[in-house]
């Protein structure tokens, strides 16, 4: 069999050779320092045989398939340890996520606490210690079936039910044997650094009508150093959780009564909301949108049309009736939108047309998936959609994605990813349009201007919408959390759904591409994500509070009312804090409410007609007259610094 590798060599094996015997022959030092093997796009155990031509690349703890692999193994190694303490447990599912693994499981009358972490650890180290080999086995439905019958395990029974015959293999490694489909690294003797971080409640299958089972989530790596490295990061990503930061500074409050989802925006919360939608606004009006609102509900018929409802039914609310006539909660702007551009007759000298909206839109997520503004039920989008020609795809397609490089830049995104989200070919009519050439066709359209762009990009596939390839925005923040942020989508399906046309050129009717897009996401991520991404720290153009005016005493209080008129006049803003407090206190709660810029104001400077300036984080900046202080942070303001 010809076995081909990233750089494009070829080398001939025979058939059933595995991929470590394959890195054996290239190299031992490779082989010791290889975690899986990706065979044709699949990530496959070293030790599993190969049965013929294929596309073979190594993976290491660097790349993403051999991390994830790490942790999918360390799950298996939990759970054995987990057994050997508590006989008789039964498990759900062990999945690998973004930092490490969880486990859920049913412990029956008995419970872990955080403090039997510890001696889980200690006991995954001893079994560690004895580099056992993962072993997989394909199985029967039926004996596999027997297995967990015989084990009163419902929890396995009950994925068996959902997977093919022929396509079931169980994974061994000590006295721990799983329903997996794997891939697992060789032995557990790669795993040498371990924590367990937390344990909690997850229902079964994410449905709060089920039994609550206990989740254990961990993290391992290959070495102490990077486990070190990591907790110190983790440390720092406490402090940063958008959740803590938020109630602190009275940006958002989830309230039970008004419903789980549905955060409620404070003062400071939506100054910084406003001063985002005034961004997008600036800078869609710049390149050509024309703003447009629409109505939080629509009738069932609009969403059948969209076809929203047959694919994405169970993200969105329950119908309600009147009058003999079913309305939803929008989900989503876009056939809102196409009704406005089917409102009138357009011309192709209309196009492109650009409507953009900060639409809020409303999804029903997972109770057990909501997470602070990270995933919430309301959401406010910043939307818009583009109807073109298609002669003038390329040039909207990459005018979107250049908003993107711009947005990275005002925020300081330094990191980030575009990744082309693509269809899955076996999945067309049941989650895709089953339209094959037409996927193929956009899809070529989408690639071929991000690499006239030169922007670099990964393909995904079975990410795409159900009406179309995407480009979807991946982002890290300051201390490497990593976000999905925004989307740049391209419709071949619903223009022609909706009957959508244009006169073209030959005065004949023609349906536009649509692109739907949304640089800036939605305020709930985005703003949780900077939350996180500053720290609290936000640059003074969005900082709720700019300023804090200090007096020492109240005998400098109407100087200090005085600034605070001079400084509201040039739309700066600030507040007086008039507490009968001594000037360190004040200033030590302007510092913890992070506020940019501290004006401290006593007899002398009243005296002087002078502020006394503080950076927040910095310390003293010194003496500023009134007029020059303003001149300063207007530049900074504008220049968003």
């Amino acid at each position: 069999m010809n076995i081909t590798f990233p750089d494009g060599v070829q080398r001939e094996y025979q058939e059933g050779t595995t991929s470590m015997e394959i890195a054996k022959s290239i190299s031992e030092g490779l082989a010791r320092n290889i975690l899986a093997a990706e065979v044709n796009g699949e990530v496959w155990d070293l030790s599993r045989p190969l049965t013929g031509d294929a596309k073979v690349k190594f993976l290491k703890w660097d790349d993403d398939g051999g991390k994830s692999t790490f942790w999918h193994s360390s799950a298996h190694l939990m759970a054995e340890a987990v057994e050997s303490m508590f006989p008789g447990v039964k498990f759900w599912v062990g999945p690998p996520i973004d930092k490490g693994f969880y486990y859920d499981m049913d412990l029956g009358d008995r419970s872990i606490s955080e403090s039997d972490l510890e001696k889980i650890e200690q006991k995954m180290r001893e079994l560690a210690k004895q580099n056992n080999v993962y072993t997989r086995k394909e199985i029967a439905k039926k004996d596999a079936i027997d297995y967990f019958t015989k084990k009163g395990d419902e929890y396995k029974l009950d994925l068996l039910e959902n997977l093919e015959d022929g396509n079931i293999t169980f994974y061994t490694q000590g006295n721990f044997t799983d329903l997996c489909r794997g891939p697992h690294i060789p032995s557990t003797g790669a795993i040498k650094a371990i924590k367990l971080t937390s344990v909690a409640g997850a229902y079964w299958k994410g449905d709060e009508k089920n039994k609550m089972l206990t989740r254990i989530y961990g993290v391992t790596f290959p070495t102490q150093k990077e486990l070190d490295e990591y907790l110190v990061m983790l440390e720092e990503a406490k402090k940063r959780d958008h959740r803590k930061l938020g109630k602190e500074l009275g940006i958002f409050t989830i309230d039970e009564e008004v419903g789980p989802g549905l955060p409620l925006w404070m003062p400071n919360g939506t100054i910084i909301i406003e001063e985002l939608e005034k961004l997008a606004k600036e800078s869609e009006l710049e390149a050509g949108y024309k703003r447009v609102v629409t109505p939080h509900i629509g009738k069932e018929q609009l969403y059948l049309t969209s076809g929203h409802l047959p694919y994405y039914k169970d993200s969105m609310y329950p119908a309600m009736e009147l009058d003999g006539t079913r309305y939803y909660l929008k989900a989503m702007n876009c056939p809102h939108h196409h009704k406005i551009f089917a409102a009138e007759q357009r011309s192709y000298k209309e196009l492109p047309l650009r409507l953009a909206e900060y639409g809020t839109c409303y999804r029903y997520e997972q109770s057990g998936e909501l997470f602070g503004l990270m995933r919430v039920r309301c959401l406010h989008m910043n939307d818009a959609h583009i109807y073109c020609t298609r002669d003038q795809f390329a040039q909207e397609f990459k005018a979107v994605n250049d908003l993107y490089l711009k947005y990275f830049k005002i925020f300081g995104i330094e990191k980030y990813v575009m990744r082309l989200s693509l269809h899955d070919p076996a999945k067309l009519g049941e989650k895709y349009i089953n339209e094959p050439e037409l996927w193929l066709e956009t899809e070529a359209m989408v690639r071929q201007v991000m690499i006239d762009a030169e922007i670099p990009f990964v393909e995904v596939k079975g990410e795409g919408a159900f009406y179309g390839p995407k480009i979807d925005v991946q982002i890290w923040s300051a201390i490497g959390r990593e976000f999905t942020l925004a989307t740049n989508q391209v419709d071949f399906a619903q223009g022609r759904r909706f009957n959508l046309t244009f006169t073209n050129q030959n005065n004949e009717p023609e349906t536009p591409l649509i692109i739907h897009r949304a640089p800036l996401g939605t305020h709930e991520r985005f703003i949780g994500f900077l939350l996180e991404h500053y720290a609290g720290n936000f640059p003074l153009w969005l900082a709720p509070v700019q300023v804090k005016i200090l007096p020492v005493s109240d005998k400098t209080l109407e100087y200090a009312q005085n600034v605070l008129k001079n400084l509201k006049k040039s739309d700066i803003r600030a507040e007086i804090d008039e507490r009968s407090e001594k000037i360190g206190r004040k200033i030590r709660d302007a510092e913890m409410m992070k506020i940019p810029y501290m004006i401290i104001v006593g007899e002398k400077e009243a005296a002087e007609d002078t502020l006394s300036v503080r950076r927040h984080g910095v310390g003293d900046k010194g003496s500023f007259k009134t007029n020059e202080f303003i001149d300063s942070l207007l530049t900074e303001i504008r220049e968003k610094a």
